[in-house]
């Protein structure tokens, strides 16, 4: 399983423009549909999580998340952008998974 990330910041810009976002208290989504079948994601932890030890905790909950839930739509085409909130660093990636999944199902990425 190899994922795929998103590291350019038009890429990062035009999903943030034209894709959907998902709300919640620990997590913010972003899904933009695309055409290649392979999901690639991103995650940006901004100053506001904490110094840089709470901002690594916040991406690596996120991408525990993300890792346990990548099975369900490996072969469909969209990008995600996760953005981690004030609440992130301090809840577990069960937690984040739960929400991540919520949002997910809303977006109509998963079942």
């Amino acid at each position: 399983m190899t994922l795929t990330t998103i590291k350019e910041n038009r890429d990062f810009r035009k999903i943030y423009s034209k894709g959907k976002s998902y709300v919640s208290p620990v997590l913010v989504t972003y899904v933009l549909k695309q055409r290649y079948n392979k999901p690639r994601v991103g995650i940006t932890t901004s100053k506001k999580i904490g110094k840089a030890v709470q901002r690594n905790r916040a991406r690596r909950v996120v991408m525990a998340a993300y890792r346990e839930l990548y099975p369900e739509f490996e072969n469909l085409g969209y990008d995600f952008i996760f953005v981690a909130r004030g609440r992130t660093p301090y809840v577990k990636s069960t937690d984040v998974m739960r929400c991540m999944k919520k949002q997910l199902k809303k977006a109509g990425v998963i079942k």
